[in-house]
C-alpha cells in the first residue's frame, strides 16, 4: 500500500484525503488536526472513523487538504474523506460505516437570499394598516 486517496464535501467545504502507512500523524493543511481544530467535539468527529471501524489510527498518517466553508464543514467533509478512504483500504469496512452515515454525502447547502426580502425566507414585517 502506498498512498490512498479520498475526497469528502460538506456544505463549501472540499476535504483531499490520503492515507498511507505511518505512526498516527494526523495533518490538516499542514498543522497537527488538535491545533487546525481546537474545540474537542469536532476533533473526536476527525477520528470517528477509526473508531467506527476499531481501527487504530496510530497505523496510518492522514494527510488532509480542506479547503472552503467553516471549520464544522470542513471537519465533517474531512470525516467524510477518511471514511472513504478506509473503504478503499478494507471493503469489510463499508458496512459499519454506512450503518453510522459516515458515507452519506449530506446535500444541504444554504439557501440563496430572494429579492425583496432580508434574508432567504424571513419577510419584513407585515402591517394591514
Amino acid at each position: 500500500m502506498e498512498m490512498i486517496n479520498a475526497i469528502g464535501r460538506r456544505k463549501a467545504s472540499v476535504a483531499r484525503v490520503y492515507l498511507t502507512k505511518g505512526e498516527g500523524n494526523i495533518k490538516v493543511n499542514g498543522k497537527d488536526y488538535k491545533d487546525y481544530f481546537p474545540q474537542i467535539h469536532i476533533q473526536t468527529a476527525i477520528t470517528e472513523p477509526f473508531n467506527t471501524v476499531s481501527l487504530e489510527s496510530n497505523l496510518y498518517d492522514l494527510k488532509i487538504n480542506v479547503d472552503g466553508g467553516g471549520f464544522k464543514g470542513q471537519a465533517e467533509a474531512a470525516r467524510m474523506g477518511i471514511s472513504r478512504a478506509l473503504v478503499k483500504l478494507n471493503a469489510d469496512f463499508r458496512k459499519p460505516l454506512k450503518d453510522k452515515k459516515l458515507l452519506t454525502r449530506d446535500a444541504r447547502q444554504v439557501e440563496r437570499k430572494k429579492y425583496g426580502k432580508p434574508k432567504a425566507r424571513k419577510s419584513f414585517q407585515f402591517s394591514k394598516r
